[in-house]
């Protein structure tokens, strides 16, 4: 009797001493749209909540966080390029965060993350060679690899090739062309 009563409720079958449960939910299941402000409310816990307090500036530095648990980018490897840790004696306000034991003992720390500070030039030069010279050496090899395509198909036209000879627009023509330099500091 109870296989088959387990079988008829499997089935949607069971008599009427249960509810619908999909009758039930369907206010909420079908009532998911979201007004904006809540949309941006949304947005903001998400993006702007921080679970790291905001490092204070030091003149003639650049603070920052950095991850212990990242092996492509380790500490080490940041220090060896100019960073030093921010004990956690030298910012009164953070003593409480002082890393107890370990490698990075005496350092300001949360969870996987330790403070760090980098000499402001250096800060600059990093950012302008990884966010200014780089990118701008990548643009301009897609315009060259761009002007060379063109070449190509002007080629083949000529020898009566079907390809007509692609038309480089603004945008491509303005690639690799230098511009002001951003400034990277927090100022």
């Amino acid at each position: 009797m109870a296989k088959r009563e387990n079988l008829k409720r499997a089935r949607g079958e069971a008599s009427g001493s249960r509810r619908d449960r999909r009758s039930e939910d369907r206010q909420i299941r079908e009532n998911r749209e979201l007004s904006d402000s809540e949309r941006v409310d949304m947005l903001r816990r998400t993006f702007f909540q921080s679970a790291l307090p905001d490092l204070p500036k030091i003149d003639g530095w650049h603070t920052c966080w950095l991850t212990t648990q990242n092996p492509r980018d380790p500490v080490h490897g940041r220090m060896r390029l100019g960073y030093e840790l921010l004990q956690a004696h030298e910012i009164p306000e953070f003593e409480h965060m002082g890393i107890k034991d370990g490698p990075y003992k005496g350092a300001i720390g949360v969870n996987e993350m330790v403070a760090a500070k980098l000499p402001q030039h250096l800060y600059e030069a990093f950012m302008r060679e990884v966010h200014y010279e780089a990118p701008l050496a990548e643009e301009e090899q897609i315009y060259n690899d761009a002007l060379a395509t063109g070449e190509q198909a002007a080629q083949a036209a000529k020898r009566g090739g079907r390809m007509k000879a692609p038309i480089i627009e603004t945008g491509t023509q303005e690639l690799g062309q230098p511009r002001a330099v951003p400034t990277f500091s927090d100022d």
